[in-house]
C-alpha cells in the first residue's frame, strides 16, 4: 500500500526533532521546546501520526544491552513467489529483528540477533529449515558505525514554510 508523501514544514521538522532529543516529553514541554502553542504541536503531531510519518513511540532497544550482543545480517534466496510464506516463517523466529525484500542477487534481508555464537547458529538454523528459503548468506555485525536514524535524511526535504505559528512566522520576515 503507497501513500502519499507528507508535506512537512519547519514546524513539523522542528516538533519531529524536539521529539528526537526530549524523547519523554510530553505535549507541554515540546511546546515550550519549540516554542508553539501546545494545540498547535498536539495538532501536529496528530497528523504526522494520521500519514504515518510518526509510526510508533517504541522505546528503542538496544539489543546488545539486553544481552544479545552478537548481531547478523542474513540474505536469503526464496522460492519463487515466497515473498508472504517467508514472512510469516520469520514472523515465528523471535532471533530474527527485521526483514525487507530486497533487489539484487538476494531476495530478503534480515537481521538477526543472539546471545551467543552458538544462539546465532540456531537462528540461522531455523531460517534454513524453513520451507521457503533456498539459500541464504550471513556476515556478523562487529560494531554498529551508524546508528539507526532518520532526522539527517528529513532534514534534507525542502520544507514548506510555516505561515500559522509565530515563532516561524517571524522567519519568513525579511532583515530590517
Amino acid at each position: 500500500m503507497s501513500r502519499t508523501p507528507a508535506k512537512l514544514d519547519e514546524l513539523d521538522l522542528a516538533i519531529l526533532t524536539a521529539m528526537h532529543q526530549y524523547q519523554k516529553a510530553g505535549i507541554l514541554e515540546l511546546s515550550r521546546r519549540t516554542k508553539v502553542a501546545r494545540a498547535t504541536v498536539q495538532s501536529r503531531i496528530g497528523r504526522m501520526e494520521e500519514s504515518g510519518v510518526i509510526a510508533s513511540y517504541d522505546p528503542q532497544i538496544d539489543v546488545t544491552a539486553a544481552g544479545f550482543d552478537v548481531q547478523a545480517f542474513v540474505t536469503l534466496e526464496i522460492a519463487q513467489g515466497a515473498l508472504d510464506l517467508v514472512a510469516a516463517e520469520l514472523d515465528g523466529i523471535p532471533g530474527v529483528l527485521e526483514a525487507y525484500a530486497t533487489t539484487g542477487s538476494g531476495d530478503v534481508w534480515c537481521r538477526i540477533g543472539a546471545d551467543s555464537h552458538a544462539g546465532l547458529q540456531t537462528v540461522l538454523l531455523s531460517i534454513d529449515r524453513t520451507s521457503s528459503v533456498v539459500r541464504s548468506h550471513s556476515v556478523i555485525v562487529l560494531s554498529t558505525v551508524v546508528p539507526h536514524r532518520t532526522l539527517p535524511l528529513l532534514r534534507t526535504l525542502t520544507p514548506t514554510h510555516s505561515s500559522k505559528a509565530p515563532a516561524y512566522r517571524q522567519a519568513d520576515r525579511p532583515a530590517e
